[in-house]
């Protein structure tokens, strides 16, 4: 999936991460300056040892895009929320090293007429890569446009033949407090959980990705295998994935078990519906100095709407 990223800019004090980029100059430039990173040089096909920089081969062009400026690669891989390796925007980049992405095991059970234990490889071979250009917006009201790698889920979901009774699907990240440092400290219910409802999971908007910018996907970004589903906050899409249920009731989310009057299961972008801490009304996309409005499913209201006809988008936060 490809998603955009908005820069930031003034902050006031009620939202954390930009205030945080706006102390920070220095490192408020570089953002807004950008510039992607030189990739190594290197070819050969995506089976090979996920290593940053080794370059996806035989990626089409997917049928998602945007003509939105994308957010440089150094922004992407340096600036990012995953509390396994820490609470800081900082700490995935600077902690990455010790997950290894090689040999990955994903399990797939519940509802489903084939159920089994796969080498991730042997998970994705069959699939077609795609790059697709998402916004991806975070709770915090900040916001990124990347070209993300990967296919859709349903694909993946039809392999393993769904019973009538599975309703929801059950996603869980790696628990291995060596690899993921943040896992040492009780701030999350570890390991972390996410769910979808079926329609949403197959939906063609909702993607797995393996890499993003045309490369393997980074261990900070997800490695090697995280959900991207665009009109959603981006804790929705859970990274570094090795577990997918099929289950008949809605699986409990880790946000919403953390904090159930700011977090719910939905999670859908709606500006009309503010975090208790601050304003969803508008964003800042890294990079940029000025806000903008938040658009209603981050944009894409045309294609996911209807899947949520008839429902209190307050009440179904």
């Amino acid at each position: 999936m490809l998603i955009n990223v908005k820069r930031h800019g003034e902050v006031s004090s009620s939202e954390i991460t930009p205030q945080g980029l706006y102390l920070d100059r220095r490192r408020f430039l570089r953002l807004g300056a950008g510039g992607v990173l030189s990739a190594a040089a290197l070819s050969g096909g995506l089976w090979k040892p996920a290593v940053a920089g080794v370059k996806l081969s035989h990626v089409a062009k997917g049928p998602y895009d945007t003509r939105e400026e994308l957010t440089p690669y150094e922004s992407v891989t340096t600036y990012n929320n995953f509390y396994e390796f820490g609470t800081d925007k900082e700490d995935p980049s600077r902690l990455a090293g010790n997950l290894r992405p090689r040999p990955w095991k994903v399990v797939v059970d519940g509802e489903v007429a084939k159920p089994g234990t796969y080498d991730f490889d042997e998970l994705i071979r069959p699939h077609a890569l795609q790059e697709r250009v998402y916004r991806l917006r975070c709770v915090e009201a900040w916001s990124m446009v990347i070209p993300w790698d990967g296919f859709p889920l349903a694909d993946l979901l039809k392999r393993f033949e769904p019973t009538s009774r599975a309703k929801f699907v059950r996603f869980e990240t790696l628990y291995d407090p060596h690899q993921f440092p943040g896992q040492r400290r009780s701030v999350l219910d570890w390991p972390y959980v996410e769910g979808l409802r079926m329609d949403e999971a197959i939906h063609p908007l909702t993607l797995l990705a393996v890499g993003l910018y045309g490369e393997v996907l980074p261990n900070q970004d997800g490695a090697p295998l995280r959900l991207v589903v665009p009109w959603k906050y981006g804790f929705k899409s859970i990274k570094s994935i090795v577990k997918i249920s099929l289950v008949e009731k809605m699986p409990p989310n880790t946000w919403a078990k953390s904090a159930p009057n700011e977090y719910g299961f939905y999670a859908n972008v709606n500006p009309r519906v503010d975090h208790p801490r601050w304003s969803q009304a508008k964003e800042r996309r890294i990079g940029d100095f000025f806000k903008r409005d938040t658009l209603m499913f981050n944009g894409y209201a045309e294609e996911v709407a209807h899947l949520y006809a008839g429902m209190d988008l307050r009440a179904f936060f």
